[in-house]
């Protein structure tokens, strides 16, 4: 009976070493598999993290998107970069001049690895705000701030501006033309003279008239300018004034003058016959593209009619707009040559600015 007791005790006490020992093995290699599989988990998360962790990029704008296509076109884009590359974009869009400077200050204190701006009324606030944030990346667009953390982009509107005014001046009959321009100053001048020496080089003896809104949103301004050129005999005033430019187009289909529109595609085959297009949202796309895929520098990036970033409906941009029946295909035709011609060098517009 001892024996036979002493033997149970014998049997329970292995048995419990044993379910002790096969306890402490499944706690102990399945708590580390779990641990090691935690943490290798992790790190292929957290390198997985580090490695596709979307990019944040701001897009701070001096006024809101409204019904302005320059910006309406650069939002656009710069969302579909997001969309096509992963990249978290947020734009910020400024409700008054006074906005500008903390909308800006927020964005680079912020997370965002690149911040996008635009316009010459953002240079103030960069020329202070990128060298306090100097390891912040940041890229405006139609103007030029030389910083060594900043991409500048400008466009050569004057090359579209010259055939603008070239078709102005080959379809006038009056020999007057004019533009309706939103301020007087060196931004505008690419598009004035621009057209001035496009205008001329057709007939040099052409009369063109100048008028400034004032600001960039005053149609009713914009109308008055118009009618005002008109009743001293223009036949093409060309619009050159973002959004005051809807004065232009209802000043053309009352008093019967041929007009041009800018940035989008706004030709009508009636009275708006012409457009000066400008590729913001081609702009703003590249810049987020360039910086996703690590070609992105700081420098100065100039486009015009050769890269496709400025250009005319009809003439080497396709329009689902119908052309205007006063651009006969003789007309058309001198034109394309006319781009083609400074896409190959053989005409060099001059640049106001330099």
């Amino acid at each position: 009976m001892k024996k036979s007791l002493m033997l149970l005790v014998v049997v329970v006490l292995l048995g419990g070493v044993l379910a002790a020992c096969g306890a402490k093995n499944n706690g102990g290699t399945a708590p580390n598999q779990e641990n090691n599989g935690s943490k290798q988990g992790a790190g292929e998360k957290e390198n997985e993290g580090s490695e596709q962790k979307a990019k944040k990029v701001a897009l701070v704008l001096p006024e809101p998107v409204g019904v302005n296509p320059f910006f309406q076109q650069m939002d656009e884009g710069f969302k579909k970069a997001g969309e096509e590359f992963g990249v978290e974009v947020r734009t910020i869009e400024s409700t008054d001049p006074a906005s500008i400077e903390q909308n800006l200050r927020t964005a680079a204190a912020g997370d965002f690895d690149l911040i996008i701006t635009a316009t010459f009324q953002m240079e103030d606030a960069l020329k202070k705000i990128a060298p306090e944030f100097s390891d912040k990346s940041f890229a405006i667009i139609d103007t030029v701030v030389d910083l060594p953390n900043v991409r500048s982009v400008v466009f050569r509107e004057y090359e579209a501006a010259y055939v603008i005014g070239a078709a102005a001046a080959l379809i006038s009959e009056s020999g007057t033309v004019g533009n309706v321009a939103a301020i007087e100053g060196s931004l505008l001048k690419k598009y004035t003279d621009g057209f001035a020496e496009g205008a001329k080089a057709i007939n040099p003896d052409i009369k063109i008239l100048v008028n400034y809104v004032g600001d960039f949103n005053d149609p009713a301004k914009a109308k008055e300018l118009a009618i005002l050129q008109s009743s001293q005999g223009a036949d093409f005033i060309a619009g050159m004034s973002a959004v005051s430019d809807l004065g232009v187009f209802e000043a053309a289909k009352e008093k019967g003058f041929y007009t041009s529109g800018q940035d989008s595609d706004m030709t009508d085959g009636k009275q708006i016959i012409f457009s000066q297009l400008k590729g913001t949202d081609t702009i703003a796309y590249e810049t987020v593209e360039d910086f996703v895929k690590g070609d992105f520098s700081y420098d100065v990036r100039d486009y015009g009619l050769k890269e496709g970033a400025v250009g005319i409906p009809h003439i080497n941009y396709e329009s689902t707009a119908p052309r205007g029946e006063v651009i006969t295909e003789e007309i058309l035709d001198k034109l394309k040559q006319i781009n083609n011609d400074i896409v190959e060098g053989k005409i060099v517009v001059t640049n106001p600015l330099q």
